[in-house]
């Protein structure tokens, strides 16, 4: 896993070249927000056990048949293994939003997921549709102007919203 500053170092030195000035402007600009960016990934770690629980919910009211005697999140084992799994994701991708780079998210969580999910029998629709439910609660957390950094959030809530995006499809 790189954050954003070694791949960029690391691929230039891989050509034997030096980093172009849209590179560099885009480091600037990432430690320009590195304020927004640690007050978004901190609400949303703060926040991780109402996320994950309040998504779960929605999602159990929506597909009751997930919960219902031989439903893929009926016993607690198995609803206690939804709720892992959906706290891990929603981790991966506090770590992708903190690095500035979703390989940590790719290569860590969502690389054969979906083909553990198929081989277990669990509906991969429903996960991404637990996924996009964490999603909509992070982004109402992290973009809350109350008590953070000052400032338009509105390409790092698009980039958090990716790597929950991500998540979803790889598991959808």
């Amino acid at each position: 896993m790189f954050d954003a500053f070694t791949k960029v170092v690391s691929q230039a030195d891989a050509r034997g070249e030096m980093l172009t000035s849209s590179q560099l402007d885009a480091l600037n600009s990432m430690v320009s927000e590195s304020n927004k960016r640690l007050d978004a990934v901190n609400r949303i770690t703060s926040n991780s056990s109402s996320i994950v629980s309040n998504a779960a919910r929605s999602l159990f009211a929506e597909q009751p048949q997930l919960i219902a005697p031989g439903g893929n999140a009926y016993t607690s084992r198995r609803m206690a293994a939804c709720l892992r799994d959906m706290e891990i994701i929603l981790r991966y991708v506090t770590y992708a939003a903190f690095a500035g780079d979703p390989s940590v998210l790719d290569d860590r969580c969502l690389n054969g997921l979906r083909e553990t999910y198929l081989a277990l029998g669990t509906p991969g629709a429903s996960v991404a549709v637990g996924v996009e439910k964490m999603k909509e609660a992070a982004i109402a957390i992290a973009n809350d102007s109350n008590n953070i950094t000052r400032g338009d959030c509105s390409s790092l809530m698009s980039e958090i919203a990716g790597y929950f995006d991500r998540a979803a499809s790889a598991v959808g």
